[in-house]
């Protein structure tokens, strides 16, 4: 019988605005015995990425939303210390969807549990750059926006952890990259480290006159991770054919009435030739995920993919950690120590 004891964090109340710590609950509870075909997982690392305030709320959307009481989705990387499968062993490390706790009992079958090898690139790699992440600015990229040399590709929150890699892959295969962060330090660090060859501050009173004077040629690619004035400000410059993979739009997660948000679909409806655009799902290209799993790990060994980690100790800090996703303190891809390996 397990004698282990399980924290996890589920949610309290739906948050209005930017959550706080009173939307959510710690409980700890026994961890459970598993079945046939099951596999028991410590939680190593524990991923905090925008979409989950999207599910904190109850609105209609792509997935459906988190009940009261329900534990926090996330995706992690953790270790099997219990297996009644044959297709897992104790020892081997795996990502799996969680949820915000300690100990996950999965079944064998499911998609989002899969081994991942950490002699190749580090563990929490794959909740960033050579995970859910990296193939989200892979597919967004490559599949959505259907690129061409020589082409111009903007990158909202470019010093993010999607946005980062998006700009990155865009200079490799030859597009003039233009990045959007906010700060000084940010857009130093997506020209000098990452390669992109300029990056417009948002927070900056001349931020439109910068921004056009970085696209003298207009735009044929962006990649909206942001919404709000920054794509207000983007849509006045797309040219003929351009197209604008819509990964997310942060700025109006927290807003207390969806009704009256101005998402872009709002924005690029308004316009008379708006670019080719539509929210896409990584799930959608399923099918190749072992071509984006392959050019990200090898991009990471080699050293051509830069990114940039916060990782912040403690489960039940998470509620704390997350909010900073919506306040711009962190910096790369955040993600929380859950236990050691």
């Amino acid at each position: 019988m397990n004698q282990l004891s399980n924290l996890s964090i589920t949610l309290r109340q739906r948050p209005v605005g930017i959550p706080n710590s009173d939307n959510f609950s710690l409980t700890s509870s026994p961890v459970g015995e598993i079945e046939e075909n099951q596999i028991l997982i410590k939680v190593i690392y524990l991923s905090l990425d925008p979409y989950m305030r999207g599910r904190m709320s109850d609105v209609k959307s792509y997935a459906e939303p988190l009940k009261i009481g329900e534990i926090i989705t996330a995706e992690s990387a953790g270790i099997v210390i219990q297996s009644k499968s044959e297709k897992f062993q104790p020892g081997d490390y795996v990502c799996c969807r969680s949820g915000w706790q300690e100990y996950f009992i999965s079944n064998d079958k499911d998609p989002m549990t899969y081994k991942v090898n950490p002699d190749l690139v580090p563990l929490s790699t794959y909740l960033g750059v050579c995970g859910m992440t990296g193939r989200t600015a892979y597919f967004g990229l490559m599949k959505e926006a259907m690129p061409v040399a020589g082409e111009t590709l903007v990158v909202s929150a470019a010093s993010g952890a999607v946005g980062s890699i998006v700009g990155q892959i865009g200079k490799q295969i030859g597009l003039n990259v233009i990045g959007i962060a906010g700060g000084k330090k940010k857009c130093d660090y997506v020209v000098d480290e990452l390669g992109f060859d300029e990056c417009v501050d948002y927070k900056s009173d001349s931020f439109h006159k910068e921004l056009e004077s970085a696209v003298p040629n207009g735009i044929d690619i962006y990649f909206e991770s942001v919404g709000g004035m920054v794509t207000e400000a983007v849509s006045k410059f797309f040219n003929e054919g351009s197209r604008a993979p819509i990964c997310g739009y942060i700025s109006n997660y927290n807003a207390k009435d969806l009704s009256k948000v101005k998402t872009p679909f709002h924005i690029f409806g308004a316009m008379k030739n708006p670019p080719k655009h539509k929210f896409f799902l990584v799930f959608n290209h399923y099918a190749s995920f072992d071509e984006a799993n392959e050019y990200l790990i090898n991009g990471v060994k080699s050293g051509t993919l830069k990114y940039r980690e916060m990782i912040e100790d403690g489960l039940e800090k998470a509620p704390e950690y997350f909010k900073w996703l919506f306040t711009g303190r962190n910096f790369g891809k955040l993600i929380v120590k859950v236990s050691d390996i």
